[in-house]
């Protein structure tokens, strides 16, 4: 999951066009740097995306793209940040919140014949949704399990364990450094 920091607080700043106009922008380079990794974007929420790795299809090391996707996120942020102060000076810097879990999925088409949607279920996506949630503006948060799968490529620096809504125990978090 990745979602953007303020951005209701910053909708209020800008005209509806505006706001329209730098989401547009957002999700131009959410969708793309979730591709280049071999992702899908499953969702696209008000001000940012629930992404998949792996599924569909599975691949090996979906954990790994999941976060290099991420790292790419941050650093195009960057970059458009550069770009939209030149434009927009009242736009302040747009960070966005990444939070990852492993595991497994059931995807499918939910609905019916008014309306249909192509969905992943499962407590994998609840989780990763709770980390995006723990995540400081800017980072990437993962599970254990993600921790787990992914350490020796990347480093990591232990939060310690985090009660998260939905879990009776609580859940070890890292966030991704390097």
């Amino acid at each position: 999951f990745c979602d953007m920091e303020g951005f209701t607080a910053l909708s209020d700043k800008l005209t509806p066009e505006d706001a329209y106009s730098l989401m547009d922008q957002v999700y131009e380079i959410l969708i793309h740097k979730v591709h280049d990794y071999g992702g899908t974007v499953n969702e696209m929420t008000g001000d940012g995306i629930m992404a998949l790795f792996g599924a569909p299809i599975a691949i090996e090391d979906a954990p790994q793209r999941a976060i290099r996707s991420a790292f790419s996120i941050h650093r195009e942020m960057v970059r458009f940040n550069d770009k939209i102060r030149k434009e927009k000076p009242i736009v302040p810097q747009l960070k966005m919140r990444v939070g990852i879990h492993t595991g497994p999925v059931v995807v499918g088409t939910l609905g019916n014949d008014l309306r249909v949607e192509f969905k992943a279920v499962g407590d994998t996506v609840n989780l990763a949704s709770r980390m995006e949630a723990l995540s400081e503006p800017g980072t990437t948060y993962v599970t254990e399990d993600t921790f787990r799968l992914t350490e020796g490529f990347f480093r990591f620096e232990g939060l310690g364990e985090k009660s998260v809504k939905g879990k009776k125990v609580p859940v070890k978090v890292f966030q991704v450094i390097a």
